[in-house]
């Protein structure tokens, strides 16, 4: 089963629930896939790579809000978000060790041949699609600079 069924059977279960959150978030993440669809062109799905995407940058922006109400003082608002990323969160595949992540990172810089600094641009567009939900980029970008300087 693919991530936009998954949403629509885990919206069901929200809705018979009463878990109003999980309902919420949901309608959201499928609005803004039928609006990246619309975008994409008529008759177009979405692949699972891009619905990923979507929910990596919800993901994203709930952090950033938590961060954001943090430092206003707004714990009601902050409480709500965790809420809202811990249902995002369902949705994405589970995340690397930080060993899982130092190897593909170490695979990227072989199969690209970067050996140093200058090449991280490089380095980061073959590793990032590989980790599309499993790692945060600034995570990703401190692993690639670590493994680079050793070089």
């Amino acid at each position: 089963m693919g991530l936009q069924e998954r949403f629509v059977e885990e919206m069901k279960v929200g809705m018979r629930a009463g878990d109003t959150d999980r309902v919420s978030v949901i309608r959201l993440l499928r609005a803004t896939l039928k609006n990246k669809e619309i975008e994409k062109g008529k008759g177009l799905n979405l692949t699972e790579e891009e619905v990923l995407k979507v929910v990596s940058t919800a993901v994203k922006q709930c952090r950033e809000s938590i961060e954001m109400f943090s430092k206003g003082g707004r714990e009601d608002l902050v409480q709500k978000e965790n809420r809202e990323l811990t249902i995002l969160k369902s949705f994405l595949p589970s995340p690397l060790s930080e060993g899982e992540l130092r190897s593909k990172v170490e695979e990227a810089i072989a199969a690209s041949g970067a050996n140093g600094m200058k090449q991280m641009g490089l380095v980061m567009k073959r590793v990032m699609p590989d980790l599309l939900g499993r790692a945060e980029g600034n995570m990703v970008r401190k692993m690639v600079q670590a493994c680079l300087e050793q070089k």
